[in-house]
């Protein structure tokens, strides 16, 4: 994380010292264009370009820490192992479940959310991938 603050940083202070280099290479010319001024504009598009790509992955860190965090959540308290953690209750009422089941029903959710992304209908099990072995029922279910 240390290395996607410091990346930001400086693409953060090296787009703002370009910002001041065009704005100094203007003063100097008399706002006329010159090679300085194209020169300094054309070195602000690319510091431009570089914080864009640091916000970016800051961005994309910041949300793969926001899943990680949200699937141990879920997972946690889908097992029932937050009652154990610093004295909490378990306040959902729910029996746990397997946290293999957990990540069964995960995986059948992501690919009908990428089969409904790609224009699918999401109702048929026709189009779930193979490598997903998932049973739909419940484990109450199991008598009828």
């Amino acid at each position: 994380m240390d290395n996607i603050v410091d990346a930001l940083s400086s693409a953060y202070k090296e787009f703002v010292a370009a910002a001041a280099n065009v704005l100094e290479a203007k003063e100097l010319s008399g706002a006329q264009k010159t090679a300085a001024t194209d020169a300094a504009l054309e070195n602000f598009k690319q510091r431009w370009e570089l914080f864009r790509v640091a916000c970016d992955q800051a961005e994309e860190f910041v949300e793969s820490v926001k899943q990680r965090i949200g699937s141990e959540c879920l997972v946690d308290e889908a097992t029932g192992s937050l009652a154990g953690k610093s004295g909490q209750a378990a306040t959902t009422g729910l029996p746990p479940i397997s946290a293999v089941r957990l990540e069964q029903m995960s995986k059948a959710v992501r690919w009908l959310v990428i089969e409904l992304q790609h224009g699918g209908t999401g109702g048929s099990s026709a189009h779930v991938h193979p490598s997903v072995p998932f049973d739909a029922r419940f484990p109450e279910d199991a008598g009828q």
